[in-house]
């Protein structure tokens, strides 16, 4: 397969569209609770809060079922596991990984900038998860306090050829990942010293809260075909008729710029109308010119953007990325309620994707990623009245004068602009 090419859309997909966490989570624990044979779950932040534990009790059910589970997450998402959940991880035979933990020497080193960054769950071999929504509660974000609202991330389920696709690439993470042997075994050795610590004051572990086991013989796929939608508490959207789709993957191996050239083709073709709703955004210069050009030739482009950064260098980069986007007609619009982590887009109500990919360098380049991208009206329509709605109730628009500034000013966000560019330089990638 060449590095250049994009895969094709295929016909046949059932696609439920998810906002947050309130309706990924319902929807991925029933589905685990109704795997038969095989859960495989990979995420970037696993953190031990009331959701994460859900999910960590619907994995440890599975296991105990007799289902083979898998969890991969990445090592500087998620530095560790709480004792305890590794100790009924080990108890009910989790398989259990983490990605490229940082050592150490940490991230001074480059190739430990290459991260885990997608959000993929896979039931069966017949039900895929994919989207932006690390787990997590939709109220916390790592560093900061308690949100005022909801974070504000998307993800969707389906069923499809695409899901074969999706378990390839996961079989393959996992037996790349267990090369990082060492760490898996400092893990494992943390949850059995808890283990036998437990058995030694002769309790037993707590027990599992949360949902029953489902009826015997009641997969996740037919709990879709009887109820018309992922199995879930909050009632997502039922699954739209079969539409197109493909799986966008970024690694460092065949994929390296497949989510980029989607989001151009796509932006190249727009006649009508953009919406770009994204957590942390920095393009690089195709595609920062595709929405130029599309801007200029009457496209309208809106861009729904992280209102607060971790950091003040990407801050100043962005300023520099405004300029030319908003001279040429680009709305720019960040987000004021909560914290934004979506990464999604729609392109003139006909086209869509939702993934884990940020457009910044880091996802671009160093991530490992995973978008889905639909051709279909209901489906885009479904996502553009959401993104719609976020900007007429939360969407702050970003005046011109904010990115003017003096000389000095302006030098300086080229700095930071110019600075971030050498750091992806120094992996060995142009950006």
């Amino acid at each position: 397969m060449s590095r250049r090419h994009v895969a094709a859309l295929l016909p046949g997909h059932h696609m439920v569209l998810l906002e947050g966490g309130d309706a990924l989570f319902p929807a991925l624990i029933a589905a685990m609770d109704a795997a038969q044979h095989e859960v495989r779950l990979e995420t970037y932040i696993f953190n031990n809060d009331a959701s994460g534990t859900q999910v960590m009790q619907a994995l440890v059910r599975s296991a105990r079922r007799g289902v083979k589970v898998y969890l991969v997450v990445d090592g500087l998402g998620t530095p560790r596991l709480p004792a305890g959940w590794l100790a009924e991880f080990a108890q009910a035979g989790v398989q259990y990984l983490r990605f490229r933990p940082l050592g150490r020497w940490g991230l001074l080193l480059p190739g430990q900038w290459r991260r885990l960054h997608r959000k993929l769950a896979l039931i069966d071999g017949e039900l895929a998860f994919c989207g932006g929504i690390n787990v997590l509660d939709d109220w916390l974000e790592p560093g900061m306090p308690p949100l005022p609202a909801p974070r504000f991330d998307f993800a969707v389920a389906v069923r499809g050829p695409l899901v074969a696709q999706v378990r390839v690439a996961m079989e393959q993470l996992w037996w790349r990942a267990q090369a990082v042997r060492s760490a898996r075994e400092v893990d494992w050795r943390a949850g059995w010293e808890a283990l036998q610590q437990v058995a030694a004051a002769h309790t037993q572990l707590p027990p599992l809260g949360g949902l029953n086991a489902p009826e015997a013989g009641k997969g996740p796929t037919q709990g879709w075909a009887q109820q018309g939608a992922v199995t879930s508490t909050s009632q997502p959207s039922a699954p739209k008729p079969l539409v197109r789709a493909a799986l966008l993957l970024r690694d460092n191996v065949r994929h390296r710029s497949q989510i980029e050239r989607a989001y151009r083709k796509a932006i190249g073709q727009a006649h009508e109308d953009i919406i770009i709703a994204n957590a942390y955004f920095l393009p690089g210069r195709r595609l920062r010119q595709a929405l130029i050009m599309a801007a200029r030739r009457g496209v309208r482009v809106r861009l729904l953007l992280l209102a607060q950064f971790s950091w003040p260098l990407q801050a100043h980069a962005l300023r520099w990325v405004y300029r030319p986007l908003m001279a040429a007609g680009v709305e720019i619009h960040e987000y004021a309620p909560s914290f934004l982590h979506a990464k999604v887009a729609v392109v003139d109500g006909q086209w869509a994707t939702v993934g884990s990919s940020n457009l910044d360098p880091l996802s671009l380049l160093l991530g490992r990623e995973a978008n889905v991208v639909v051709q279909d009206a209901t489906f885009a329509g479904e996502l553009r009245q959401r993104l719609l709605r976020a900007l007429e109730e939360g969407g702050r628009a970003v005046p011109a004068s904010a990115v003017q500034g003096s000389l000095w000013a302006r030098g300086l966000d080229h700095l930071a602009f110019a600075l971030l560019r050498a750091l992806i330089f120094l992996t060995g990638h142009r950006y």
